[in-house]
């Protein structure tokens, strides 16, 4: 029953040879490069902002990397446990995005951007939370629109998303001091001189 419930909602987002050119083309490119927001933000949010703010913004790095790390682990362990076939190698739909044949549940890239999205609004703001949802929402849907995901992929990335960030808020609560105290040590040694020149914040 899941399993026609996911083929059946598969074939509903799933692009065809008669599908747009230019629909397929911005698919590709949320599907490979909007990822990359992940990295970005997170560099951002360690280096710069206000002074008085920069402690809060260095928990919420921390915890979402945390998250991160969980999830990541979780989905490969999932994976191996659990192997599904990718929608093209059981040979079902069309796909249009190079990808090796490896296990398709939970999708790696949907269970890091809901993992990151699902941080920002748990730890940062509300809606810079809801704004990284739509992106992963759409990263989601791209992915499955190409043919390299199923549906549920992406609900077990959300599923573990969640997860991982309880996960990671309870690892906090015991040892996030102690976290937060080695990084930022570490960080004020390996970027001692741009600290020195103004260039990145203490």
């Amino acid at each position: 029953m899941i399993e026609q419930l996911n083929q059946s909602l598969f074939l509903l987002m799933n692009a065809t040879p008669e599908s747009p050119e230019w629909l397929i083309k911005f698919a590709i490119f949320i599907a490979k490069d909007l990822i990359n927001i992940v990295p970005l933000l997170i560099a951002i949010l360690w280096l710069w902002g206000q002074r008085r703010q920069m402690t809060a913004q260095r928990v919420v790095v921390i915890k979402t990397a945390l998250a991160i790390i969980v999830s990541v682990s979780l989905s490969w362990i999932i994976g191996h446990a659990f192997p599904h076939d990718r929608p093209f190698v059981s040979g079902f739909g069309y796909n249009f995005l190079h990808h090796a044949p490896d296990d398709s549940f939970p999708s790696d890239h949907g269970t890091v951007i809901f993992t990151f999205a699902l941080a920002f609004l748990f730890w940062h703001r509300v809606w810079s939370g809801v704004v990284l949802f739509a992106i992963a929402c759409a990263i989601a849907w791209s992915r499955v629109y190409l043919g390299v995901h199923w549906p549920l992929d992406m609900l077990g990335g959300l599923l573990v998303g969640l997860c991982s960030c309880l996960l990671a808020q309870m690892v906090w609560n015991l040892l996030g001091e102690s976290i937060y105290a080695r990084l930022h040590q570490a960080y004020r040694f390996c970027f001692a001189l741009p600290i020195r020149k103004g260039w990145v914040r203490d």
